[in-house]
């Protein structure tokens, strides 16, 4: 565990979540917020942030440290994106409000922006060529160097949805998968775009 972690778990034991939270947003929220934007556009990436930020407050009283707080956080947006997917609604009534931590989200858009604008269009034309769940996979194991157990565990529905046997099992089907996406992205980086009609 890292030191993020030792923290965070001292102030879950004092029952300090908002404090929790607010520390868990500055230092993983820019990453997270680069998984989702990537997986989803920039738009849509932001609306669900703000879906995972909630979702971190409100879990983090339940959080068992069984995994670290970084592979938790992608779980949970992972949960998110798929929330989003099935709900295929904008905007949801009744969420409990984030005000709390309205400028923490906003250092973190700012964070964001930084990335360089080649590297970003190139990525997201090769993206948009994969499904969700496999540009999801790539940015886990590629950008943020996830260990395919920790994907695996990302991928669950909860840090404990998966025994030994199981972790090991998925984590090998992901790397199988890995390897053909990354086969499909040398395939599409050799093909060149189709020229502009004139």
């Amino acid at each position: 565990m890292t030191k993020l972690d030792d923290e965070l778990r001292g102030l879950i034991e004092a029952r300090r979540i908002s404090e929790a939270t607010t520390l868990v947003l500055r230092e993983l929220g820019p990453e997270i917020l680069g998984f989702l934007s990537g997986v989803l556009g920039d738009h849509v990436g932001d609306e669900v942030f703000s879906e995972f930020s909630v979702a971190l407050w409100r879990s983090l009283e339940t959080f068992r440290s069984q995994c670290a707080i970084r592979t938790w956080g992608y779980m949970l947006a992972r949960q998110a994106i798929v929330h989003y997917q099935r709900s295929e609604r904008r905007h949801v009534a009744g969420r409990l409000p984030i005000s709390a931590f309205a400028e923490v989200l906003e250092e973190v858009r700012k964070t964001r922006t930084t990335l360089a604008a080649e590297r970003r269009g190139q990525l997201t034309r090769l993206r948009k060529e994969l499904s969700t769940e496999d540009c999801a996979l790539l940015i886990l194991r590629v950008d943020r160097a996830l260990p395919f157990e920790d994907i695996a565990i990302a991928f669950a529905e909860d840090e404990a949805a998966l025994d030994d046997v199981a972790l090991r099992r998925e984590a090998a089907r992901l790397r199988k998968r890995f390897q053909l996406i990354k086969e499909r992205l040398v395939n599409l980086v050799r093909t060149p775009p189709p020229e502009p009609v004139t």
